[in-house]
């Protein structure tokens, strides 16, 4: 980024956050100066404590994709700025976990490693921190198919799974051009839920199970012109995100069909709709033993209500909801939800998070 589009950005951010926090113009104006002088000398500004923590929430209030932005104010911020050496960003990686998790009652934390310089630039690769191995063995898929290409950069670097459906891929990180690293997560940083159906006693034969926290980890956030490129983030789960995508899509654990054979179901012809009835039980599997181990999870209606709530919030702050309908209505029943009769608008908003300029392990 050039050094007129960083003043730019960096002029646009100070100025809403003072705005917004009802600092006085005199400090607004003090601070511009210093961040100015800053990137007159070295090209570039650090931000301090507050600026971060505001530029880290507002990154969530801005991002088009996501549904639960209600609690944008509630994110906790992990500043790891001081952190270079790949032991500490592992164990701040660890801590991440540790803290977000908490024990099932999940805390929205985004853990902020230093800014990308010349100097410096740390990538995590994982596309989540906790994220299930895949492996194609012949004409058989064993685990996620999803991780099949991140699975085998760590079985390159040395990593070596059990071979099973759930094997917990390590954390891959990579400090400059560097040859990634890698470290296995310790199992009692993991909590993991069993999915059982509150009627249908032998759902939990399926074994099926999932982690608690998704802690997505392939994106960089951009706050005034300044970009993290390592900043792990998350808030809860979304049951759908679960049920239909991970277990439901043909491309991932693919189980509709196990499960409708299981319910008794005719699946020979899509006029039977036994795709919706399995997903339904499944669905319905996953949030109750969500809630049954005391785990946070939200119900795709609940939470397009609260996103509802966040619109008319933003509307009361006359600032504009910035919003991709297609990643908003979730993936199952979205005729449902409110969110399926509104239009909203996808405009270019600062700060924000974005998708890593090269991950080639993700879609």
């Amino acid at each position: 980024m050039n050094i007129e589009k960083i003043v730019t950005e960096a002029s646009t951010f100070i100025t809403t956050m003072y705005n917004e926090l009802q600092y006085s113009q005199q400090q607004l104006e003090d601070r511009l100066a210093a961040v100015s002088a800053s990137i007159s000398s070295v090209g570039s500004y650090l931000h301090t404590e507050e600026e971060l923590q505001y530029g880290a929430r507002v990154a969530w209030r801005n991002n088009s994709r996501c549904i639960g932005r209600l609690f944008w104010k509630s994110l906790m911020i992990a500043d790891c700025r001081h952190l270079s050496n790949a032991d500490q960003i592992f164990d701040a990686l660890l801590s991440h976990i540790e803290r977000g998790t908490n024990d099932g009652r999940v805390q929205p934390l985004i853990t902020i490693f230093p800014q990308r310089s010349t100097e410096l630039t740390i990538k995590i690769l994982n596309h989540q921190l906790i994220r299930y191995a895949g492996y194609q063995i012949g004409d058989q898929i064993v685990g996620d198919p999803d991780s099949i290409a991140f699975t085998t950069l760590c079985r390159e670097l040395g990593w070596r799974g059990e071979g099973t459906a759930y094997d917990v891929l390590p954390l891959v990180i990579q400090i400059n051009n560097e040859r990634p690293c890698y470290r296995s997560i310790p199992l009692e940083y993991i909590k993991e839920v069993n999915i059982e159906h509150p009627n249908f006693t032998w759902f939990h034969e399926l074994q099926l199970q999932w982690y608690a926290i998704p802690i997505v980890s392939d994106m960089e956030l951009e706050i005034g012109g300044i970009r993290y490129t390592a900043a792990p983030f998350n808030g809860w789960y979304m049951g759908t995100e679960i049920a239909t995508r991970n277990f439901g899509d043909v491309h991932r654990y693919n189980m509709l069909p196990v499960i409708a054979k299981n319910m008794g179901l005719n699946i020979s012809s899509n006029l039977t709709m036994w795709k919706d009835r399995a997903l339904v039980e499944l669905n319905e599997a996953v949030i109750y033993s969500y809630k049954k181990n005391k785990v946070s999870i939200v119900d795709h209606h609940t939470a397009s209500e609260q996103f509802r709530l966040f619109c008319e919030q933003e509307q009361q702050e006359q600032r504009e909801v910035n919003a991709r309908w297609s990643w908003l209505i979730p993936p199952m029943s979205p005729t449902t939800t409110v969110i399926w009769h509104t239009r909203y608008n996808e405009i270019d908003v600062n700060p924000n998070y974005y998708r890593k300029q090269q991950c080639p392990f993700h879609k």
